[in-house]
């Protein structure tokens, strides 16, 4: 799932609370939906959440290494060097199909969608 686009220098002049990524993530609504098949006319939604991202939880504080990780890593290895290997709950990963590209956003990982839906039970 996308969270934003990466704009490198604002990601290098920005702490996590204080990121476009952290806005994002604490103001998102997420939505289960079962689509009925490819292309599908219809589908049936199964679930909204939001989660409770609070500032002193452990999954934040996972989140918020993985976030300073990739700025770290844009500020010794440069632009091109984010991939989607890196991060546990948030990745850095190209926009566009392709390994050339010159875009990257931060995505959630299916794992962390995944949690959010089990502790919104």
């Amino acid at each position: 799932m996308a969270i934003t686009m990466i704009n490198p220098n604002e990601l290098i002049n920005s702490s996590f609370y204080n990121s476009h990524c952290w806005a994002k993530l604490k103001s998102v609504v997420f939505c289960a939906v079962m689509w009925n098949g490819k292309n599908a006319a219809d589908a049936k939604l199964l679930s909204v959440t939001s989660f409770d991202f609070t500032d002193d939880g452990e999954l934040i504080s996972e989140i918020k290494a993985d976030y300073d990780f990739i700025r770290n890593k844009l500020a010794t290895e440069g632009f091109a060097s984010l991939t989607g290997r890196d991060g546990k709950w948030i990745q850095a990963r190209t926009k566009d199909i392709g390994h050339e590209s010159n875009t990257r956003a931060f995505y959630a990982r299916k794992t962390l969608i995944k949690k959010i839906f089990e502790n919104s039970k």
